[in-house]
């Protein structure tokens, strides 16, 4: 795979605190890469600079090669960036604010037509060609910014909270779309919902504090935090309190008549002593393994992190 990104110690200040700091990752040019932070962790004004709406202080961003500060009108093609909150034109129908947008990108004249058709055939949105964007439904209005962002073809799409304030069924039709956007360039998903990234991203880029605190897949960030319990199905279960004698195990809770969650600390051989007990005192075990550590627990690890 080719890079798509490269950020090299990006920094930015406002009046005297840093919002950022020496940020430096890649991000290839294509699938969906999770950008995650809490609220005030600089999440917005890595975004804001890697699209070229905000300056940074220090560092470079390059985009397909091109740097942002030294060739910004070559760089911005490349990118299609949807905010938080969409710049939607309410009193526009989807197709005049659609070609509103082509302009704005300098798109060809004799392109925009076919890439209009291509991209609300792609967002769903054929069939509110001309109605107006006030008379559209939260999840729709939605689909026209994800339409703005994509109508020139970009290589990167930034899309900053794009499931915000939409209903269970919109959520589930965006998170559709943005896959599919995904299948031939790069999307950068940011996002402070744990859940949304685990389920589209495949890759993890967490900044916390202004730095970046984490940067690998989502199987890796699953298993940032050590295991504290495993869970078990034994056809023969013995008692709580007999499982609370083998050496290493703390608590136990049992989640049906065959299956306990047991908790440990500090022994990396207890699924080894377990197993040796349930052979010694015929538990009858079936399956074992490690319970694996909830995603709010590593994102609250993570950001809990103290920075020099």
């Amino acid at each position: 795979m080719n890079t798509i990104v490269k950020l090299e110690r990006l920094s930015h200040k406002y009046a005297t605190a840093w919002a950022i700091r020496d940020i430096n990752l890649e991000i290839a040019d294509t699938g969906i890469v999770g950008l995650l932070g809490s609220n005030g962790a600089g999440k917005s004004t890595t975004m804001n600079i890697l699209c070229g709406a905000l300056n940074q202080t220090e560092g470079n961003v390059f985009i397909n090669g091109i740097n942002m500060r030294e060739h910004p009108d070559r760089a911005k093609r490349e990118i299609g960036f949807l905010p938080q909150n969409p710049p939607l034109y309410m009193d526009l129908t989807v197709d005049e604010y659609l070609q509103y947008c082509a302009s704005l990108r300098l798109m060809p004249k004799n392109e925009v037509r076919p890439a209009l058709a291509e991209a609300k055939e792609k967002c769903g949105i054929a069939h509110f060609s001309n109605r107006l964007i006030r008379n559209l439904s939260g999840g729709y209005r939605q689909r026209v910014g994800i339409a703005q962002a994509i109508i020139h073809k970009p290589r990167l799409v930034v899309l900053d909270e794009p499931t915000n304030g939409l209903d269970p069924n919109q959520i589930i039709e965006v998170r559709a779309l943005i896959k599919e956007i995904a299948t031939d360039r790069a999307v950068i998903f940011s996002s402070h919902i744990l859940s949304e990234v685990q389920l589209l991203c495949k890759e993890i880029k967490m900044i916390e504090g202004g730095r970046i605190v984490f940067s690998d897949t989502m199987d890796a960030f699953n298993n940032y935090v050590a295991p504290h319990s495993l869970l078990m199905h034994m056809e023969n279960p013995p008692a709580e309190a007999e499982l609370l004698q083998v050496n290493g195990v703390t608590k136990v809770d049992f989640l049906t008549a065959r299956q306990a969650r047991v908790y440990f600390t500090g022994d990396q051989d207890i699924a080894e002593k377990l197993i040796a007990a349930s052979i010694a005192k015929g538990w009858r075990l079936r399956e074992i393994s490690i319970d694996k550590t909830a995603l709010d627990e590593i994102f609250k690890q993570l950001s809990t992190q103290k920075f020099a």
